[in-house]
């Protein structure tokens, strides 16, 4: 008998040491959870993978409770950022890269967004680009994926920028707006838009095709954070990792919120079709991996274009390690 219950206690005692194992790097029940204010940009037909971080329990078992804040663009996100009313950005990592390169306090993490779901729309009329000679072209801010995007396709259509005409016409909204009023003769805008655009208009080039090594999107935060919050930036990005992988492979749910975010109606096409554009071009890392190469890519188009003096060493701007740390969380 004393042999049975001595098996018992053995196994109880391995139970119990396997189930504190399967929670190290999470939240107790009870305990309290630790803010952290995440901005994002301009939530559209696909911020629902962008927010889903924030909903269920993502944040809460990594011991985070996270805020979502909207903000209109990188410019806005990066001051938030560095002024410390943010914990963390999901923003471009050309925008990133131009800030670290003048000496601000920026730590890339991870990219989740890795494909463009921008392209060149244009009026039916046109058909090449080289009939774009002569017209208006809505863009947005230097350094941006808009401009950095047409000034590709012009360079690969050997047009020199002086021989079309660019507006700044703010975000994807207003730039749709612009080609579909005929305001501008083409822009660099969401494939989203394509599902509410009038027949006069069509995508001319995809970004993925344009742009095979652009980064849309990087998770970033301060020097400061890290050295005051790693613990928390590890749990940051375990969550994002569980999160995206979640917004994948539940469309139904992902879609819905992305409709509740952008208070889009129930019969508005631009959630689903940015959804199931997402899968079909795998614009989504839900590893969250840092391609250097990619990166370094981007800082060569930045000095190319005349946004950026010279290229930096980007592993100053970046640190891999807390990605490490996360992924070892999310296989617990």
């Amino acid at each position: 008998m004393l042999q049975s219950l001595g098996k018992v206690m053995a196994f109880a005692r391995g139970l119990i040491i396997g189930l504190l194992m399967a929670v190290v790097g999470t939240a107790s029940p009870g305990q309290e959870l630790k803010p952290w204010k995440h901005g994002v940009i301009e939530p559209k037909g696909d911020a629902g993978f962008m927010v889903m971080v924030g909903q269920r329990n993502f944040a809460a078992r990594h011991g985070l409770k996270v805020e979502i804040v909207p903000l209109k663009n990188g410019a806005t996100a990066h001051k938030a950022l560095l002024a410390g009313e943010l914990d963390s950005i999901e923003s471009s990592p050309g925008a990133a890269i131009l800030a670290g390169a003048r000496g601000a306090d920026i730590k890339i993490l991870g990219c989740d967004w890795p494909g463009v779901p921008h392209g060149l729309m244009v009026k039916s009329t046109i058909n090449k680009v080289e009939d774009l000679k002569g017209k208006t072209i809505a863009v947005a801010a230097p350094g941006s994926l808009p401009n950095l995007l047409v000034n590709a396709i012009l360079e690969q259509h050997k047009i020199a920028a002086s021989e079309v005409h660019f507006a700044n016409l703010g975000g994807d909204l207003d730039r749709f707006k612009a080609v579909a009023a005929g305001v501008a003769d083409a822009g660099i805008v969401a494939a989203e838009f394509m599902a509410v655009a009038p027949n006069d208009v069509k995508m001319l080039i995809a970004g993925h095709d344009a742009l095979p090594k652009y980064v849309r999107l990087c998770l970033t935060v301060t020097g400061k954070t890290l050295a005051g919050r790693r613990a928390d930036a590890i749990g940051f990005i375990a969550a994002q990792i569980e999160a995206l992988k979640f917004a994948l492979s539940h469309r139904d749910e992902t879609i819905k919120l992305t409709q509740d975010t952008i208070r889009a109606k129930s019969d508005d096409p631009r959630p689903a079709y940015a959804f199931d554009d997402t899968l079909k071009h795998n614009a989504i890392d839900p590893a969250i991996d840092l391609p250097l190469d990619k990166l370094n890519w981007m800082q060569d188009e930045l000095v190319k274009a005349g946004n950026l003096k010279v290229a930096i060493d980007l592993t100053k701007i970046t640190d891999a390690e807390i990605r490490i740390e996360a992924m070892k969380r999310t296989e617990k």
